[in-house]
């Protein structure tokens, strides 16, 4: 059993109002933003024991362990529950993990598909398009709300390592130790074109009514389908597809071709693309990928100046099958905190899992986490 936390319980706070809402880095506000997140540990009394993740493009709350009332036997555990927990690299019987689900997300923090309060309906795509800012900004709210000052550290991958790197750029003497892993600092063309394949899919689809499915009690399941089963292959690698499937078919001895699916990798793909829709929401699956093409805090931030004598020390991780945020990514993402004298480490990990490696435990990978956030480093 992996998951030693057995007692997640999911907490929901107001973090904007009327009076005081949050301005969006594009000049827009939200007057009304709720956030879910849950807690693991305990605080210290000095406050100072805190860690905080940040969760990458289809993540939420539930980082670890199982929520309450869920069976450990047949519940899957959180979905970072390799790091985070007891005697874990993010280790519970030492630290106090705060994981928040993101602005513009699905599982209960305010996004396209939650209720306006001065409309009753859904602000569908009236919601405003969204700055990795943003998401840092009710990151901030957060911590005000729980009344800590400063993080022991942060912690993310993929987009959640954006989402570090931001908060550092932003305040860059809140944050002890920066954890970024299978990251970048700004997508390559390749990235931004995948993305856009997705999110093509899902807006074609002809019940996507022009963002307003719900109405129609509809959901755009091809295109939304179809941009999961793209995006999946690009988060696992060849080699990994390879060993786990190679030319199997589910009709072995039977000689007979067909176009619908066949291949044992098929069948796995449209596994994925079902299970999605279960799980996630066109809408945020738009607006959290498009904020990510946008991402570049090294061209359109006064990063010279705020980034002078930053006391945050980055480790920063790749992997060497990662082919969607290969290494490349990180090297410049390190070379460019490095650049502004800021103290960043990059490693490159063994791995034949591609940018899913981020979620697994290949050899090192964790004890490089794990050795990073001892306080014997430092």
């Amino acid at each position: 059993m992996s998951g030693l936390l057995l007692d997640a319980v999911p907490q929901r706070v107001v973090l904007a109002t009327e009076d005081d809402p949050l301005r969006l880095r594009g000049g827009k506000s939200l007057e009304h933003v709720e956030v879910v997140y849950e807690t693991y540990g305990e605080l210290s009394p000095e406050r100072d024991n805190v860690v905080f993740i940040c969760h990458a493009l289809t993540g939420d709350a539930h980082a670890a362990g199982y929520r309450r009332g869920e069976d450990p036997h047949t519940a899957k555990p959180g979905w970072w529950d390799r790091m985070i927990g007891p005697g874990k690299p993010v280790d519970t019987d030492r630290f106090f993990v705060v994981a928040p689900n993101i602005l513009g997300g699905c599982s209960g923090t305010t996004g396209p598909m939650s209720i306006d309060p001065a409309t009753g309906e859904p602000r569908y795509l009236d919601f405003p398009l969204l700055h990795v800012s943003d998401l840092v900004a009710c990151h901030r709210r957060l911590l005000d709300h729980l009344q800590i000052e400063t993080l022991y550290a942060a912690v993310g991958g993929s987009m959640g390592g954006m989402q570090v790197l931001q908060w550092v750029i932003e305040e860059p003497r809140r944050i002890e130790r920066a954890v970024v892993v299978a990251a970048s600092s700004r997508l390559s063309a390749e990235n931004i074109a995948f993305s856009s394949v997705a999110r093509q899919a899902i807006m074609a689809d002809p019940e996507f009514h022009g963002g307003r499915y719900a109405e129609r009690g509809v959901v755009p399941r091809h295109g939304q389908k179809v941009a999961r089963m793209m995006a999946h292959i690009t988060y696992v690698s060849p080699e990994s597809l390879e060993t786990r499937f190679d030319h199997q078919r589910d009709s072995l001895g039977d000689d007979q071709w067909r176009l619908e699916p066949d291949f044992e990798v098929e069948h796995y793909l449209q596994h994925q693309g079902e299970t999605f829709l279960g799980r996630f929401d066109s809408l945020s699956y738009l607006y959290l990928t498009r904020l990510m093409d946008y991402f570049d805090p090294f061209a359109d931030e006064p990063v010279a100046e705020r980034l002078a004598g930053c006391p945050t020390r980055f480790q920063v991780t790749s992997f060497s099958s990662d082919w969607r945020f290969d290494t490349a990514q990180s090297v410049r993402l390190a070379e460019q905190l490095q650049a502004h004298g800021v103290d960043a480490d990059h490693a490159e990990i063994h791995s034949p899992y591609g940018h899913d490696s981020f979620l697994l435990d290949p050899p090192g990978y964790l004890d490089r986490v794990a050795t990073f956030l001892s306080p014997d480093a430092g």
